[in-house]
């Protein structure tokens, strides 16, 4: 019995470190050694953790750049673009190409639009309002700012997550379609919502007088996160690869504004 039991114990281990291993190689352009094992079915529910990792490595940098006197705004602008770079500009040009589609006037073109490569007036613009948004709204933020950016990643990944999980899939291919080969529950968010309300919890005891910001963090990342992924819905009738990844950047675009807001008010 008791072998048995550390047979499934180990095949369940190897099961989510390949899924995370999986992750880690499709939502980012981090390196992954060409041994490990990958596993796509199922991966989708690590993506808020793979978010955590992503804002932790943007906020280790920012630190660093502000050890070298890097300004305020500039250090803004840099994490950025390195967060873009991260994860290979997959969820930007998910948001790109989303704007050209929602551009259409006729819901059955929506989707042909969208899989052209070409980048239309309607995505361009969309890109340039989510940078500009993310790096101002950065540069309002003076406090708690690593905690900031594993909060709106985190947060981001997740509202991907209730995506896939709650909305069709509406081609037969395309590079999100195997989120489907996996069926998500209510189950499978919870996780991920005990790690993110971890955060705001550590901003507390960091430091108790930020509680407006840790609640913003909490309600305000669930609900900007859910709001975003019902809103694309509403439009097309379901989602695509594109629209994860425009749920992604817009999370984290609005939620950054809104911890820019709530700093200001305090």
């Amino acid at each position: 019995m008791t072998d048995q039991i550390l047979q499934t114990l180990r095949s369940f281990l190897h099961k989510q470190g390949s899924a995370f291993t999986a992750a880690i190689a499709f939502y980012t352009c981090l390196p992954v050694p060409s041994a490990w094992t990958l596993e796509f079915r199922g991966m989708a529910r690590l993506a808020p953790v793979i978010g955590l990792i992503i804002g932790g490595i943007l906020g280790g940098i920012d630190a660093g750049l502000e050890l070298l006197g890097c300004p305020l705004l500039t250090r803004s602008a840099l994490i950025t673009i390195g967060g873009v770079a991260i994860t290979g500009g997959l969820h930007l040009d998910g948001a790109i190409d989303t704007a050209d589609g929602l551009a259409v006037t006729d819901p059955q073109r929506r989707l042909e639009v969208m899989a052209d490569s070409l980048t239309g007036a309607f995505g361009s613009m969309a890109a340039v309002a989510i940078l500009l948004l993310k790096t101002a709204a950065l540069s309002d933020l003076n406090q708690g700012r690593w905690l900031a950016l594993m909060a709106v990643a985190g947060w981001g990944r997740w509202g991907q997550l209730v995506a896939i999980a709650r909305y069709p899939y509406l081609k037969p291919q395309g590079k999100g379609a195997f989120h489907k080969d996996q069926t998500y529950t209510a189950v499978d968010l919870l996780p991920g919502i005990f790690l993110l309300l971890g955060l705001s919890g550590l901003q507390v005891i960091l430091n108790p007088n930020r509680w407006l910001v840790a609640v913003g963090m909490a309600l305000g990342g669930s609900a900007i996160a859910i709001l975003s992924g019902a809103w694309v819905n509403r439009r097309l009738g379901g989602h695509t690869g594109d629209t994860y990844g425009a749920v992604v950047e817009w999370t984290e675009a609005l939620m950054l504004c809104l911890l820019a807001s709530l700093e200001g008010a305090e």
